[in-house]
């Protein structure tokens, strides 16, 4: 069960196994793009590609939905970015039904785990399968596997490697729980230590505030990138209008701003953004109603000097 290319990952990755897909269950064709025609998941694709029957229910709960899947008496679902499933689904299958969470529980629960952790400026992240229960990303644990983020790796990135690690973790999980040599560990929220978590992400949590430091911005950057892309809203001195700006590449360089700076410079590799403890490089970024561009590309046809950040 899984929409998205890192589901259709983690699919590939079984029917290379030994172990046997039966069936599909992914998200409905939905409109997408200007000419709002029906657009197929990544996993739907690839299921159709390999001849695998395919499940689209628009309620999980619904009668002929639960029916269809009573017909292909799998032992076990596993899921990996879908919807959160109703009791009715996930306790149908014998030996149960597993998620893989691109994080190390109980931390990062939630939507969102690959891009907080690089948000608040983690070191390490990883992945996890375990057992689905009444609660989101609550269930007993089977395996976990840790990956190290880098200081300029991206979402984007971060999501590539998690998806192919974590590919190789369920096959992992299904070889142990088909040879009965899995324990299960309960997660243990502990007294006294903050839980992370990952809610779902909106447009104010990608918003840039230039008071913060360098390196809390540069990580929101990345940690949003390719999408859905950290912004914010920069002043044209010229036109006196405001206009929004969206970042994808962004660099820590030794530089020191003024008190109160506002303007921008051009650095040795992307334009300089004046926070609270220096500048910040930004190589990729995109004018509202244009395309994502290289700054010199930017540069091409504006003025560095025609803008200034508008700080909190």
């Amino acid at each position: 069960m899984g929409t998205p290319d890192f589901a259709k990952g983690v699919l590939q990755e079984i029917l290379e196994s030994t172990h046997e897909v039966l069936a599909v269950v992914t998200a409905p064709d939905r409109p997408a793009g200007r000419g709002q025609k029906l657009r197929k998941s990544s996993v739907k694709l690839y299921a159709e590609k390999n001849d695998i029957p395919i499940l689209q229910p628009e309620k999980l709960k619904a009668d002929t939905f639960v029916s269809s899947l009573k017909t292909f008496d799998a032992d076990l679902y596993v899921v990996v970015a879908f919807r959160m499933l109703p009791e009715l689904v996930w306790s149908i299958p014998s030996k149960g039904t597993i998620n893989l969470h691109a994080s190390l529980l109980p931390n990062y629960r939630g939507a969102a785990p690959i891009n907080w952790a690089i948000i608040n400026g983690e070191k390490t992240t990883g992945i996890t399968t375990f057992f689905i229960n009444d609660k989101i990303d609550t269930g007993d644990i089977l395996k976990q596997s840790s990956v190290d983020i880098t200081k300029n790796m991206n979402a984007g990135m971060l999501h590539d490697v998690l998806m192919k690690k974590g590919a190789k973790l369920i096959v992992e999980t299904l070889e142990g729980l088909e040879k009965g040599v899995l324990s299960r560990e309960e997660q243990v929220d502990l007294a006294g230590l903050e839980i992370k978590h990952a809610p779902k992400i909106f447009k104010n949590d990608c918003q840039i505030n230039w008071s913060y430091d360098t390196s809390s911005i540069h990580d929101k950057i990345r940690g949003l990138s390719p999408y859905p892309g950290a912004w914010c809203v920069l002043y044209n001195k010229v036109k006196k209008t405001k206009v929004q700006f969206k970042f994808f590449s962004s660099s820590l360089v030794s530089e020191e701003t003024q008190q109160n700076e506002v303007n921008l410079k051009l650095g040795e590799h992307g334009i300089l953004f004046p926070c609270k403890d220096g500048f910040l490089e930004v190589s990729e970024l995109q004018m509202e109603g244009k395309r994502r561009m290289h700054y010199k590309e930017f540069l091409a046809g504006n003025a560095l000097e025609d803008f200034e950040i508008i700080k909190a």
